[in-house]
């Protein structure tokens, strides 16, 4: 079975494809960090998610299978 990564509990390929497209990491991005609670993450993701974060989110996520923890509180 195919491992869990970080969008949705999606799998693995599917996580990366999305983080490569810069609009669908930035959404889903958005949407992950405020269903885990973490507002200022998410409204950090808003304005800044398009430039630097997506950069390290496309990075960790072919690397650790994670999205960038920004604020990990």
């Amino acid at each position: 079975m195919a491992k869990k990564s970080d969008y949705f509990g999606l799998g693995y390929i599917v996580s990366v494809i999305l983080a490569i497209i810069p609009i669908t990491s930035w959404i889903c991005g958005i949407i992950t960090r405020f269903s885990e609670g973490k507002i200022v993450a998410g409204i950090i993701r808003i304005f800044f998610g398009f430039n630097i974060i997506w950069i390290c989110d496309l990075v960790l996520m072919i690397i650790s299978k994670h999205i960038l923890r920004l604020l990990p509180v």
